[in-house]
């Protein structure tokens, strides 16, 4: 495998532990993709806007876990039209059964939560 890339993960504050388990995902033996987890483990009292567009300029691509939270969290809303207007390779992971892509993502896609959908992504990179 190449070097680890970085990734951004936006999620919303509701979807804490399905961030953990995604980035916890990647230690595991058999995943078949490694990457270095920017997201943003406790909220930034100030200025939060440009440390997190510093870390997602950082980061080789952003992975947005999309859920029926992401229509009210504001901050990950933000997230992704920063990543938009970076131009920073974006993906979409669908959370449970919901299939709603935030507007914010414009082209970039939506997929299921899988091991091949993740890799393929990150080995993009």
């Amino acid at each position: 495998m190449a070097d680890k890339k970085v990734v951004f993960i936006a999620f919303a504050k509701e979807n804490e532990n399905a961030r953990n388990m995604f980035t916890g995902q990647s230690v595991h033996p058999d995943t078949p993709f490694e990457f270095i987890d920017m997201s943003v483990k406790e909220a930034y009292e100030s200025d939060w806007k440009e440390k997190v567009t510093t870390r997602i300029r950082r980061s080789d691509g952003v992975i947005a876990l999309i859920s029926s939270d992401t229509p009210k969290a504001t901050g990950e809303l933000w997230e992704i039209e920063t990543a938009v207007a970076e131009g920073k390779p974006l993906l979409g992971i669908w959370l449970g059964d919901y299939r709603t892509k935030p507007a914010e993502m414009g082209s970039s896609p939506c997929k299921l939560w899988t091991w091949a959908n993740v890799s393929d992504f990150i080995d993009s990179l």
